[in-house]
């Protein structure tokens, strides 16, 4: 039996050589790896899971789906990011409510609207739960056995095996339920579809003040100027110019002051 180690490590070296025979890899230059957060590290002992930017904050949203929470984690990304819970207690469990004291059961996938809302995927328990400001709620499934039935979200079933993509120019969730081989559909409320432009109005606001700011101090500026203007020439002169015009002599070859004078004298 002493050939079967030479024998098996001969196959391993026909099996490299077919790969490598029959494939192509190419590498594109340009592109580098950095480990920017190491949940080994953190005394949370995170294990990400899937993580993405939250609407309207500077931080990212990070699924620990071995330990049922969610996190947020500060920008930019480091090991010295700020991280606080954002729902879920540590508890593979299945209850509503407050965020802090909510329970998921092992989720592997979310999605958020542009108010902010959270859509979980809570497949062991059957569920699409919903994280606002107000706390986990369902929003359909929650039975304790997997299903296919569409209907209103109490009464629908899913596989054990399903993700979620939100898809703002339907205003709907889709849910790509891999088990029973389904895209299925559940509407949203319109307010939480429609994109929040407080940024926007915010930059503009400060452009429209910036401009009221400048045609004040134009206004101010006009006005206390407007002794120097003269009218005749419509340009802007300073009480010295006016001085050096007084003495200029006019077309007479006389100037301001002596035309003045007899002018008195005649009356």
């Amino acid at each position: 039996m002493g050939y079967l180690p030479h024998l098996a490590t001969f196959f391993t070296l026909i099996n490299l050589l077919i790969f490598h025979g029959f494939s192509e890899v190419i590498h594109e230059d340009g592109y580098t790896v950095t480990t920017v957060f190491d949940g080994n590290k953190n005394k949370l002992n995170i294990n990400p899971h899937s993580v993405a930017p939250r609407p309207g904050f500077n931080d990212l949203l990070l699924l620990d789906s071995s330990n049922s929470v969610f996190y947020t984690v500060s920008l930019p990304l480091s090991q010295e990011s700020l991280v606080k819970k954002f729902s879920g207690n540590g508890v593979s469990k299945y209850s509503d409510g407050d965020a802090s004291s909510a329970t998921f059961n092992k989720p592997r996938s979310f999605t958020m609207d542009f108010k902010g809302n959270v859509y979980v995927a809570d497949r062991s328990n059957y569920a699409v739960r919903k994280i606002s400001p107000s706390g986990v709620t369902t929003i359909a499934g929650g039975y304790p056995k997997p299903g296919r039935a569409d209907g209103p979200g109490k009464n629908a079933t899913f596989s054990p095996d399903f993700e979620l993509s939100f898809v703002p120019e339907m205003c709907a969730l889709l849910i790509l339920d891999h088990g029973n081989k389904l895209i299925r559909q559940i509407d949203l409320k319109q307010k939480d579809c429609v994109y929040s432009r407080s940024g926007t109005l915010r930059s503009t606001t400060v452009w429209v003040a910036a401009i009221a700011i400048s045609c004040l101090v134009g206004l101010l500026v006009g006005f206390a100027v407007r002794p120097y203007i003269i009218r005749t020439t419509g340009s802007i002169q300073t009480p010295q110019q006016q001085q050096v015009m007084d003495i200029l002599p006019n077309e007479s070859g006389e100037n301001t002051d002596a035309l003045l004078r007899q002018q008195k004298r005649t009356c």
